[in-house]
């Protein structure tokens, strides 16, 4: 219980930007990228290229559920975050828009051993919870590490997605395939971009709409876009 609490209060703020460095999480790091080599054949483990991207999908992973945190500004954790923002109290913190700002990151690079997923928890209930995961190339659910930047706001956790409950837990490949217009594999989107965004009349749609340059969500994103331009010239991500 002292433990949970300990996570709880420390969650109620973005990680820092030195967060991911931390021994601790650097020690996590390590522990994902021979997590997801786990998940390729014995052949492939050994490989340089493979061990490279399993690191890279690690490292990235991390980092950018820190960064994506703090640009979302969500002081709380998990379901409480939802809760601000069903109120209107916050913009952002919901489970599916950490999901797609972490597919967002992982398609930042063209992937040769592995493929990024999007899955579900309790499917259309009261309890549904969005996250991402990583697979090997060509296997399917649930052969897979789960990702989840939500739960702990930006203090990424992990789950082996085999030891789930399957009859809580499924593949969502519809997200993907609407993700993957916006963020195709090596996309040069800036880590301040929102796919979706929450118009004038409070519903969510795709960015790009007319109606979507007026909701303060625009404003917002296109603020941070520039001040990210201005703070960190030349990158597309400021983790």
């Amino acid at each position: 219980m002292g433990i949970l609490a300990a996570v709880g209060l420390a969650s109620c703020y973005p990680p820092q930007v030195q967060y991911p460095y931390t021994a601790l999480v650097v020690t996590r790091r390590i522990e994902l990228k021979d997590n997801l080599l786990s998940l390729l054949p014995a052949d492939q483990q050994v490989q340089q290229a493979a061990r490279e991207e399993a690191a890279w999908l690690a490292d990235t992973a991390y980092k950018a559920s820190a960064g994506i945190a703090r640009i979302n500004g969500s002081h709380f954790p998990g379901w409480a975050g939802n809760a601000f923002v069903n109120a209107r109290l916050q913009d952002r913190g919901l489970c599916w828009h950490y999901q797609h700002d972490m597919f967002r990151e992982l398609r930042r690079r063209p992937l040769q051993y592995f493929r990024i997923g999007c899955c579900v928890r309790d499917g259309g209930k009261p309890s549904e919870h969005n996250c991402v995961y990583v697979a090997a190339k060509d296997a399917a659910w649930p052969e897979a590490w789960v990702l989840d930047a939500w739960m702990w706001n930006g203090r990424l956790k992990v789950d082996d997605a085999r030891k789930l409950s399957p009859s809580r837990w499924a593949d969502l490949p519809s997200i993907c395939r609407i993700q993957s217009i916006y963020y195709q594999e090596g996309h040069q989107w800036p880590m301040e971009h929102w796919s979706v965004l929450r118009g004038p009349d409070g519903e969510y749609e795709g960015y790009w709409l007319p109606e979507m340059r007026r909701s303060s969500q625009y404003r917002r994103m296109y603020n941070n876009i520039e001040r990210g331009k201005k703070e960190h010239p030349g990158r597309l991500t400021n983790y």
